[in-house]
């Protein structure tokens, strides 16, 4: 087809798919040409604008490494990662809620026996975690796979530093036989999404701030159960209704417990303030035709 305008150029992209074997990918392309093309209309958007967008996202992809996703910094920050969350983790009511996956999450974490300190070396607070896995009818979930992972006391990963020889921060642990769990790490605090790179720089022009709120990440899994994302935010902190990302749900607030210097849970004495959280999952079983 020649000729092509700005009234025609859309349905002549779409007939060019029309015989794409792959009617999921076809379905998507359609709506995904559609949309950009509504979008481009209805903004009348310019070429200086068009261009500053694919620099943008060239960019965007140059950042990105072993050790950064600023690609998944973008879609958090737009909403885009809450939205796909939710769309593809309605639950029954009572289970644990999912949230963002995040940037920092890394593959074969260390592991860790129930007890142990996920945090050696890191700064901050301590803090002994505690609670239990069981499922939508109460029964406990034993031998969960449990992977956690939490900034510092300063906000950062241990991804985001240079020169760290061994993980910290982080660690792989299976639940009990009754699904219980209990562990060592430090207080969660509030931090800034990495923002020295594009996404930093769409938030400053929006006048939009990159905090995300106190939290700990945690990964779930179980035979027969769905896998759970998500985050246990600590109460009280300033970033709750304003998270970066738009990952905050009620349900997965919590107290972080000041207790002064004595006998941890554990029965270990701590010679500083330390706190303590508890918090239990509650998983979704596996639906017929659906993955876990």
């Amino acid at each position: 087809m020649r000729n092509l305008d700005e009234d025609n150029i859309t349905q002549a992209v779409l007939a060019r798919h029309a015989a794409m074997p792959d009617e999921r990918l076809r379905e998507i392309m359609t709506s995904l040409v559609q949309h950009l093309h509504s979008f481009a209309r209805e903004v009348k958007l310019t070429e200086e604008e068009w261009f500053a967008g694919i620099q943008f996202l060239t960019e965007t992809g140059q950042i990105c490494s072993d050790k950064r996703q600023e690609f998944i910094l973008l879609s958090d920050t737009l909403g885009l990662s809450m939205l796909v969350t939710a769309l593809n983790n309605r639950k029954p009511q009572g289970c644990t809620e999912s949230t963002v996956f995040g940037p920092f999450h890394v593959e074969g974490s260390p592991e860790y026996a129930l007890g142990d300190n996920v945090a050696e070396g890191v700064k901050g607070e301590p803090c002994f975690v505690r609670g239990t896995v069981r499922d939508i009818n109460g029964e406990p979930v034993p031998h969960a796979s449990m992977e956690v992972w939490q900034a510092d006391a300063d906000g950062f990963y241990d991804v985001q530093y240079e020169h760290l020889e061994a993980h910290q921060g982080r660690g792989t642990f299976r639940s009990g036989p009754q699904g219980e769990f209990h562990f060592r790490s430090v207080r969660a605090e509030a931090y800034p999404i990495p923002y020295d790179g594009t996404v930093g720089r769409m938030l400053k022009a929006l006048s939009r701030h990159p905090w995300r709120p106190a939290h700990l990440h945690f990964l779930i899994k179980a035979e027969g159960y769905e896998t759970l994302i998500t985050h246990v935010f600590r109460d009280g902190d300033q970033y709750l209704d304003s998270d970066a990302v738009f990952g905050v749900r009620s349900s997965l607030i919590a107290d972080w417990v000041w207790h002064e210097a004595g006998i941890a849970p554990d029965g270990s004495r701590v010679d500083v303030p330390f706190y303590t959280l508890d918090f239990d999952f509650v998983l979704n079983p596996v639906q017929a035709g659906k993955a876990a």
